[in-house]
């Protein structure tokens, strides 16, 4: 993963981001071994959990991190109970794209073994959408990997994973999944939806 990383920071220089959603601190921790003053960049969607926006901060502090907190250009609605695409789409696809607007390149902590959707991740790609290299450094990763590599380094916790959230993302979309659940299968549950565009 470090080499992936150190691979995209070489080649990109500033034109670089990573970008978090703070369900963890994995790939931070990774990229700031590497590259630790990189521009993070965190979608506040205005439904996050407040456990999120606490371990946000929690994790800005413990790096120094160079956060860019980019938010809707939408006030706070119930969208996301009638059309959820439309509610991801101007609450985290709109803003990202104006984050990665004139960068090159773009890191994730998507994993293939996260959901069917994203089974065939590469490590590297290009994201045609966007026009830009994506870099997803621990795609080949699975939960053990990163259970083990946070245990081993003291990272931080998400407040809501003791609590069965194994895919945190806004409070409306995301219930705790049970025994034999994918990852995933708390988010949007109850409809045929599996992501929210961002990674297409």
């Amino acid at each position: 993963a470090t080499a992936a990383i150190e691979w995209a920071a070489e080649r990109f220089g500033d034109g670089l981001v990573l970008a978090s959603s703070f369900q963890d601190c994995v790939l931070i921790d990774l990229a700031h071994q590497v590259v630790p003053d990189v521009e993070v960049v965190f979608l506040n969607t205005q439904y996050h959990f407040a456990e999120t926006l606490w371990f946000v901060e929690t994790v800005r502090r413990r790096y120094d991190l160079n956060v860019r907190v980019v938010s809707p250009e939408v006030d706070p609605d119930d969208r996301c109970l009638d059309d959820p695409d439309g509610c991801c789409a101007a609450r985290k696809v709109v803003p990202m794209a104006k984050a990665l607007a004139g960068r090159t390149a773009w890191m994730t902590g998507v994993r293939r073994d996260e959901a069917p959707t994203r089974a065939s991740t590469p490590v590297v790609g290009y994201d045609v959408g966007r026009s830009m290299v994506k870099v997803n450094p621990i795609a080949t990763w699975v939960e053990a990997d990163v259970a083990r590599y946070a245990e081993d380094r003291s990272l931080p916790e998400h407040p809501l994973r003791s609590k069965g959230y194994a895919s945190i993302g806004c409070s409306p979309c995301t219930r705790p999944v049970g025994d034999g659940e994918d990852a995933r299968a708390g988010r949007w549950a109850g409809s045929d939806k599996a992501e929210c565009g961002l990674h297409r």
